[in-house]
């Protein structure tokens, strides 16, 4: 792109120190080195300064955002999967372009998704928490008893890129895989695993259950008290989708009376900060949100990003359109 006709981006967050480097060698860069978040009105006012948006899941474009929103601002390129902080609908209408960063988080994500669903069964923030507070003073065969992993059943609740890569991780730890998805994945990308083409179908077959599912007005609260009663006495539940997800008063209820062993969350309802209530549990083990962070990911999400926005200002269709 020649200086001339440059366009002028907006990095809304602190990026990797690859891709800012990238952007600021393609683009006019207002960047954000510390790391600030930005209120509503503020997004507005820096929309009429900026050709385009490298947002991340922070920025929330609500409807009433969106129709403040200056025209010059053309394309907003998340920096994320899940686009549940833009109304696609509101923006397109609006004349903006919206793409993500689909594949590239899917290894990093599933990683923690084990470790998650490890942490649970093993007890580990338990533990952790008895040796670092110096009140490991005991030992005898009954002592931090949990859940075995190897050769259980795990259910996974959306098989998409991050569920299938999750399928490929439990097989190593020889579990027998059930999954519900919105359809029925080819053989090849079925690895064996049983297919239910309900979630109550899906249920009675989980020792774990894996959430891997976009959240949408539809799913919003999909794991109640009816939803978890249909699982097995004794399983755990793995979220690194969406807080919303869970209806959380209810998880805690399962987590209290034995109906679940043990939780594994990267996610929460509210976010950041959590649920004091579900960090007052011992059977939990959490994460705050950081299923794709690694040095790797953080810096294929950003050229991931940036590959969409080169195409746009090439006058080319972005590989990774949503709206």
């Amino acid at each position: 792109m020649s200086e001339m006709n440059t366009p002028t981006l907006w990095l809304t967050r602190k990026l990797s120190a690859n891709t800012e480097a990238r952007a600021k060698h393609d683009y006019t860069v207002i960047d954000n080195p510390d790391d600030r978040l930005f209120s509503a009105d503020e997004i507005v006012e820096m929309s009429a300064k900026v050709d385009a948006i490298l947002p991340c899941h922070s920025e929330i474009f609500s409807a009433d955002v969106v129709a403040r929103l200056d025209p010059r601002t053309k394309i907003i390129a998340n920096h994320s999967v899940g686009t549940d902080h833009c109304d696609l609908t509101a923006l397109k209408s609006h004349g903006v372009v919206v793409t993500n960063t689909p594949d590239v988080l899917s290894d990093a994500t599933a990683e923690i998704a084990f470790l998650l669903l490890l942490g649970a069964a093993r007890r580990a923030a338990e533990g952790d928490a008895m040796v670092r507070n110096g009140e490991w003073t005991t030992w005898s065969p009954s002592f931090m008893v949990g859940t075995q992993v190897t050769g259980k059943r795990v259910g996974i609740i959306g098989m998409g890129r991050v569920g299938q890569v999750m399928a490929q991780r439990c097989r190593g730890f020889d579990m027998e895989v059930h999954y519900h998805n919105r359809s029925r994945l080819s053989a090849e990308k079925e690895q064996g695993a049983t297919y239910h083409d309900t979630i109550e179908s899906l249920l009675p077959h989980c020792d774990f259950i894996s959430l891997h599912c976009p959240a949408t007005p539809e799913s919003k609260g999909m794991v109640n008290a009816t939803l978890l009663n249909q699982l097995p006495d004794g399983a755990v539940l793995v979220n690194t989708a969406r807080g919303a997800l869970v209806v959380e008063d209810d998880l805690i209820a399962a987590l209290k009376s034995g109906k679940l062993a043990a939780a594994g969350l990267d996610c929460f309802v509210t976010e950041p900060g959590g649920n004091p209530a579900i960090s007052a549990l011992t059977n939990v083990f959490m994460l705050p949100h950081i299923g794709s962070a690694t040095f790797e990911t953080r810096d294929a999400m950003g050229f991931r990003a940036l590959d969409n926005l080169d195409a746009f200002f090439a006058g080319k269709e972005p590989v990774d359109r949503v709206a």
